[in-house]
Order: C-alpha cells, then structure tokens, then sequence
C-alpha cells in the first residue's frame, strides 16, 4: 500500500496524539512528548512496510514517549514548599487535574490503557496493539487501573 503523505498523516490525526499525551503526560511534558513522537515517526516513514493502521502505530510511538517521559521524571528531584495560587492556568482539555493526577501515577501500561478506552474510545483489541499485549490483558490493564483509582478515591 502506499504511504499517505506525512503531512497528511499529522493532520488526520495530530489532535488525538495531543490528547492521549496530555492525560498520559499531563500539560507541562505533553508538547514535548508530541514533537517527539512526530519526530520519530517522520524517521521512521519512509521505511514504513505496512500502511494498514498508521493510527495505531501513532499511538504506538506516543504511548512509547509517555513511558519515557516518566522515566526520565524519576530522576528529576520535586520543588518543595508552597507554590503560589496562579489563576487561569487550568489546562481544558482536562476537566478534572486531581483525577488526572491520579491517572498520571498509574503503571505505564494501565495509565495507556485507560487514557486510550475513556480519551480516546478504543476498543480493547486496538489497545492492545497499541501498548503490545493482547486484547485480554488490555482489557485487564484497563480493569486493574480502574480497582486502583478506585482504591486511591476512596482511601
């Protein structure tokens, strides 16, 4: 099959990718998470074999780029003390930032997981492809995330 143009690509479905990276990442890593999967598939592009589910491998390589924007989290200290109230700095894509924090603090594949079936409506089978399990253990991560937030909100 031949390869839409990567502009093509980036129209159709850049505004999805934002939204899955902004709850997998949150606001302040989402931009750069979303360069960086745009960078690394317009690498990857040409040599692309199988046009047949570009989307999910967008997905793919955002969902990849949110592990790796919370690895690199890990080694970076957090501020202490008090910061001031700022106001209108409510991200609104993101109705509530408590839950989404929450969210944000699941295992990588759960977090994907969830982000993808309740942001992005995918179906378990297509989660699984995009986070590398099958559709069963999609269905488990999303299952397994859901218990913990769950847990977390009532504790």
């Amino acid at each position: 099959m031949k390869l839409p143009p990567f502009q093509s690509l980036l129209d159709v479905h850049r505004h999805e990718i934002y939204r899955f990276l902004l709850a997998s990442v949150g606001s302040n890593d989402a931009e750069d998470c979303f360069q960086e999967t745009f960078m690394a598939a317009l690498g990857a592009y040409p040599d692309l074999q199988d046009s047949s589910n570009l989307r999910g491998w967008l997905f793919t390589i955002a969902h990849r780029k949110a592990i790796d924007c919370h690895r690199r989290r890990r080694g970076i200290p957090l501020p202490v003390g008090e910061l001031p109230e700022t106001e209108g700095r409510e991200d609104p894509h993101v109705a509530d930032q408590a839950l989404w924090g929450r969210v944000s603090a699941l295992p990588p594949k759960q977090r994907s997981a969830v982000v993808l079936r309740y942001v992005e409506d995918l179906t378990y089978r297509r989660i699984g492809e995009v986070i590398g399990c099958s559709e069963a253990a999609a269905r488990q991560n999303v299952r397994a995330g859901l218990r913990r937030l769950r847990e977390d909100i009532n504790s």
